[in-house]
């Protein structure tokens, strides 16, 4: 218990954090793993396509691409935009942690208004359930480092290496989500082409890859158990997610390169 203490803040007295902390990764697991079964969350390359029968089965519903990419984003980037009124302190890793995910999350939605390119739906349910998960664990990490103020910092301070590997994760995203993007020549035109370019050439999700350090980096910026459990959470999702897209462009490309793995290069 005493390694751990010296990496992260002790346990905080709250049982909705401590709860959630437990929770939160078990779910996200979970979903992983359901992606790696072929039970999807409705969007990108496994969205709601309007040209097939699907929206009908959907049992919520859909909406469009763009407007789904809104709902999943937006409020994380309110939450995490309005702590700096809300949840005011001269903490420099407070400070940090407000900032790296007000950021994070303003990128998101700036790509999704001026880079990405689109073709068919997302399921209202997927689309919520996203949603939900990045507002509800941004306003969950911001309360958790609130009530780490005035305690003892861990022995090994890691914000400074957080703050490297999120520029790193922010702007590795950022580069690949825009190769993705030239991919597409125009929105609603629904076309698929194998990624090149950057880390493309040996993985198929550098994008996943890159955003992983981004939550990883939260952990290192505010060290409290429930930063750590959402980004392990995240982290085992997106595992899953790749895994499954590795899979999909096995089956619509004949040529698809089979030394490219799906998120670690040269191993998975």
């Amino acid at each position: 218990m005493e390694m751990v203490t010296s990496f992260v803040y002790p346990p905080p007295p709250s049982i909705l954090l401590n709860c959630m902390s437990v929770v939160g990764v078990a779910a996200l697991a979970n979903i992983g793993w359901s992606e790696i079964r072929g039970k999807h969350l409705k969007y990108s390359k496994f969205g709601v396509s309007s040209s097939s029968p699907q929206p009908q089965k959907e049992r919520f519903g859909s909406i469009s691409s763009r407007n789904g990419m809104l709902l999943l984003y937006t409020p994380a980037f309110l939450a995490a935009a309005s702590s700096f009124f809300v949840l005011p302190s001269d903490d420099l890793r407070f400070l940090l942690l407000k900032s790296a995910l007000a950021l994070h999350f303003f990128k998101r939605v700036f790509e999704v208004l001026f880079i990405h390119k689109y073709s068919g739906g997302m399921a209202i349910d997927s689309a919520f359930t996203i949603s939900s998960s990045y507002f509800s664990s941004t306003a969950l990490m911001l309360y958790s480092q609130n009530l780490t103020l005035g305690l003892t910092e861990p022995s090994f301070d890691m914000k400074l290496a957080g703050v490297v590997m999120f520029v790193v994760g922010i702007v590795g995203n950022l580069y690949h989500h825009v190769l993705l993007a030239k991919l597409r020549k125009e929105d609603g035109k629904k076309e698929y082409k194998i990624p090149k370019g950057g880390l493309f050439d040996i993985i198929i999700c550098p994008h996943y890859l890159f955003e992983i350090l981004v939550f990883w980096s939260f952990f290192l910026i505010s060290q409290t158990i429930y930063s750590f459990s959402f980004a392990m959470g995240t982290m085992l999702y997106l595992i899953g997610r790749s895994y499954a897209t590795r899979t999909w462009y096995l089956s619509k490309f004949d040529d698809f390169p089979k030394h490219i793995k799906a998120l670690i290069p040269f191993v998975f």
